[in-house]
């Protein structure tokens, strides 16, 4: 019998954020349940054993969504989940709402300034999970 891995989706948010991160993983859920997100609950960019629990958590997922929104502006937590995903050359969206997707770059952390930050909507969502299950 051959043996399946399940793909594994590291969901980066804002603390602030986390009823956002539930919406998404509901999303993702109900379109593909053989995919299982993972996050960091708790944010302790402070630590150094947080950081290096997370660079370990982000590096052993297929991909990362990153919800983007005014909160992210000061999460620190979030933008290091991120700057490890994007240093493991994983598959990233950033997905974020309109107000988001049209605020100028110069207002975003250095980080996500010259990264495209895509409408939340079911058909970007899924496209993205569908590349990640081939």
């Amino acid at each position: 019998m051959e043996e399946t891995t399940t793909k594994q989706l590291f969901i980066s948010f804002a603390l602030k954020d986390a009823e956002l991160r539930d919406q998404l993983i509901e999303q993702i859920n109900k379109e593909s349940p053989e995919l299982t997100c993972v996050f960091m609950p708790e944010k302790r960019s402070w630590e150094s054993a947080w950081k290096e629990e997370c660079k370990e958590k982000v590096r052993g997922c297929d991909g990362v969504i990153g919800i983007i929104s005014t909160n992210t502006m000061r999460a620190d937590g979030q933008l290091w989940e991120l700057r490890c995903a994007f240093e493991a050359k994983l598959k990233i969206m950033l997905i974020g709402d309109d107000e988001i997707c049209e605020m100028p770059a110069k207002k975003f952390p250095d980080l996500l300034r010259d990264e495209d930050i895509l409408p939340w909507n079911s058909s970007n969502v899924s496209m993205f999970v569908g590349k990640l299950l081939r």
